[in-house]
Parts: C-alpha cells; sequence; structure tokens
C-alpha cells in the first residue's frame, strides 16, 4: 500500500515538472516571436483586427491618426482621418514611424500572432518606397510632401534609389515649367509622409 503511494507521488512529481517545463518552454517561445516583431508586423496585427482607427508618432514630433490599406516592404498607404469631409490617402514610409498611441486594446490585437498565410508574400508586400513614388512621377500625379519642417506641394519629377526630385508649385496648378517655383532634391529619409 506504501509503495503505491510512493509511485504515485512520483508520477505526480514528474508530471508537474513536465508541465512546468513546457510552460517554460511556451514562454520562451513567445518571447521569441515578441523580439521578432517589426513596427510594420504591429501594423499589419491591427490593420487585420479592423481597427478603425491609429494614432501614430512621426518623425519631427507630428501625430497623425489613420487608416492602413495596403502595405509594401519598406511603406504602406493609409486613409488620413484628419476630420474633413473629403476623404485624404497618403503614403507613409515605414521608416517615418517613430511611435504609435494604442489603447489596451490595440496593443493586444498588435501582439496577436498573424496567419502567415500561404508562404507567398503578395505584389504589394515586396514592392520598396521608390517603386510607388516612381508611380506617382509618371502619373504626374501633385503630391504635399510633409517634411519635418515643412509640406511642400508639386510634382515628383524623377525618383532616384534614395531621393526624389519634386517640381515646387502653388496647389491647384498644372505643373508647367512657368509655374514651378524651384527645384527640390530630397532625400527619402526626409519624408515623413506623401500625401495625394
Amino acid at each position: 500500500m506504501r509503495w503505491d503511494q510512493l509511485f504515485d507521488d512520483l508520477e505526480g512529481q514528474l508530471e508537474r515538472e513536465l508541465t512546468a517545463e513546457e510552460v517554460d518552454l511556451e514562454a520562451e517561445e513567445e518571447r521569441l516571436r515578441l523580439g521578432r516583431l517589426s513596427v510594420r508586423d504591429r501594423l499589419l496585427a491591427l490593420q487585420e483586427a479592423g481597427e478603425p482607427a491609429i494614432s501614430l508618432l512621426l518623425l519631427g514630433g507630428m501625430r497623425v491618426s489613420l487608416r492602413p490599406v495596403t502595405f509594401g516592404r519598406d511603406w504602406f498607404s493609409a486613409d488620413l482621418l484628419d476630420g474633413s469631409s473629403r476623404r485624404a490617402q497618403c503614403v507613409v514610409p515605414l521608416g517615418s514611424v517613430a511611435g504609435m498611441t494604442l489603447d489596451r486594446d490595440q496593443v493586444a490585437a498588435s501582439l496577436h500572432p498573424r496567419d502567415s498565410g500561404d508562404g507567398h508574400p503578395s505584389l504589394s508586400s515586396r514592392l520598396g518606397l521608390p517603386f510607388v513614388l516612381r508611380d506617382l512621377c509618371r502619373r504626374r500625379r501633385p503630391v504635399d510632401l510633409v517634411l519635418a519642417d515643412a509640406v511642400l506641394h508639386g510634382t515628383i519629377d524623377r525618383v532616384g534609389r534614395d531621393h526624389l526630385d519634386l517640381a515646387v508649385h502653388e496647389s491647384g496648378a498644372v505643373r508647367r515649367e512657368a509655374a514651378v517655383v524651384e527645384y527640390r532634391v530630397i532625400a527619402f529619409t526626409a519624408i515623413t509622409y506623401v500625401k495625394l
């Protein structure tokens, strides 16, 4: 009878140790997963959770409220939620995101493991910021280039590997040589976001 109790006790101890080891292993795997998360991953998780608005702190101290729409390799497009009735869109380089202001539920949603899908990233998720800017250049689309210390309105004339040329002109004016006030060469690292 005492042997049965001894074996039951040993069996219980072994089971508790195995369970504790399993819990420790799961906790370590979760720490590793969280350690690999990027700002892009957290923004994607918020988008997938259907968050209606995310408050971002951009380089230079600018705060914007937006709803992410499409993600690229180093950028994302979003609907700006500035309170106006006109729907404004923008392209935000991920390098210009200094932080996010989230509530408790948004923090939990941003940490939620994402479904990796079928392993094949979408075309847009492989495209870099220069590709998007070249498309705006090709379309001759007037933009507001928001920098940390200024907002420049104009048309992108050409896009290099790490910079662009902007023909600055009045808002509403068509990009004609006579309408151009100045030409600016701007490094991508200086761009906070591009408002369309």
